[in-house]
């Protein structure tokens, strides 16, 4: 363990925490959430849904299996900065090829230990996420109040443009295993590795493509299916990916959202997202699927939510697109988490079927993609 240096973390409502500096030394500032998994921080650090965010993981006890270079999620660590009580002083795990204090150093992570995170997570669920800055080497010795006008200074995440800044800037291909049976052109929103790895294994040919693709392109692959995955920022802002969707949606092209993914499919289908008080962050979220009565316990990564009728099927805002109905239910808070199309070929969750670390309940998803392709 380094020597302690000391830190502050200032939340914009004025609470202060004190603690050590954990990571790189200096100052961040980012949306304060909390992650409510007891393992895979390495998966929620390259989990690009973070973007801008700044983790606060409730379980107390962080980095004793470090980390290694077979985990990460995507290309890069996305948090904004990191919040943890127990900071591992060892790490003890087969597979670790280096400590994740090291790592959050070398790639520039500010974060913040010693802090009681239950009391901070208390806070969030109390008033509501907000934003937050962390503060170590000199700027720990600045008096709060001029801290605290910083962090009122950063943007909010409502109004926030960023699926753009994390998805691949040029098309890949994810080769199916075994036989090809499908062509999929898998939007990057801010994708997780094992979303195309799980398309793969049904035999899709998963062409990976930049947020920014145009319906054109899209169509240039000639697929049977296309798919959003999930992402950082407001819903609301992505008005180009909407746009796509809305053809892919008229062309009657099967289609499947994840996470930001959902969101856009409602908004393509005329229903509203908003924000919620504090978000849903971990891999034990209990989700109710509708048509089969069963409850699964999902990983989940959102802080805004489909406004949509829950109970029987209604038409859809966007009347051409028919009926639509809530298929998952969040147990916790009764948040919409899935939408299932009638009439076309488009479902979606608002959770995390590919759930890198995380349960396996809702692996079918990807196999009932598969079949409404079949049918298609």
């Amino acid at each position: 363990m380094s020597t302690f240096e000391p830190a502050v973390l200032v939340l914009e409502d004025g609470t202060v925490y004190e603690g050590s500096a954990y990571g790189a030394r200096g100052t961040t500032f980012g949306e304060a959430v909390f992650v409510t998994a007891m393992t895979g921080y390495q998966e929620t650090l390259t989990d690009p849904s973070y973007h801008k965010q700044v983790v606060i993981q409730t379980f107390p006890h962080v980095g004793n299996t470090g980390v290694n270079d077979e985990d990460d999620e995507s290309r890069d660590y996305w948090v904004a900065g990191y919040v943890v009580r127990d900071a591992s002083r060892i790490s003890s795990n087969w597979r670790s090829t280096e400590d994740l204090e090291t790592r959050l150093k070398r790639l520039g992570i500010v974060g913040i230990s010693d802090v009681d995170t239950r009391a901070l997570t208390l806070r969030l669920r109390e008033e509501g996420s907000m934003r937050v800055g962390i503060f170590s080497g000199e700027e720990a010795s600045t008096d709060h109040a001029t801290l605290l006008e910083q962090v009122k200074a950063q943007p909010r995440m409502e109004g926030s443009a960023l699926a753009d800044e994390v998805s691949t800037t040029s098309a890949y291909t994810v080769e199916p295993q075994g036989e090809k049976k499908y062509t999929v052109v898998a939007y990057d929103l801010g994708i997780k590795g094992r979303s195309p790895f799980h398309l793969a294994a049904r035999g899709m040919e998963v062409h990976v493509v930049p947020a920014t693709t145009m319906f054109e392109e899209l169509k240039s692959y000639n697929p049977d299916g296309v798919f959003f995955s999930n992402g950082p920022g407001d819903p609301a802002t992505a008005d180009h990916q909407v746009e796509v969707l809305t053809r892919v949606l008229e062309e009657k092209i099967p289609f499947f959202g994840i996470c930001f993914g959902n969101q856009l499919l409602a908004r393509a289908l005329g229903f509203e997202t908003y924000k919620l008080r504090f978000g849903h962050r971990g891999i034990n979220q209990p989700v109710l699927d509708v048509e089969t009565g069963r409850v699964e316990i999902t990983a989940q990564n959102h802080g805004f939510a489909v406004d949509a009728p829950i109970g029987e099927p209604v038409n859809a805002p966007n009347e051409k697109f028919g009926r639509v109905q809530v298929s998952h239910i969040g147990l916790n808070d009764n948040v919409v988490e899935g939408l299932a199309c009638l009439d076309i070929p488009a479902f979606s969750v608002q959770f995390h079927p590919e759930a890198a670390a995380g349960p396996h309940d809702s692996e079918n998803l990807f196999d009932r993609f598969a079949r409404i392709m079949s049918e298609a």
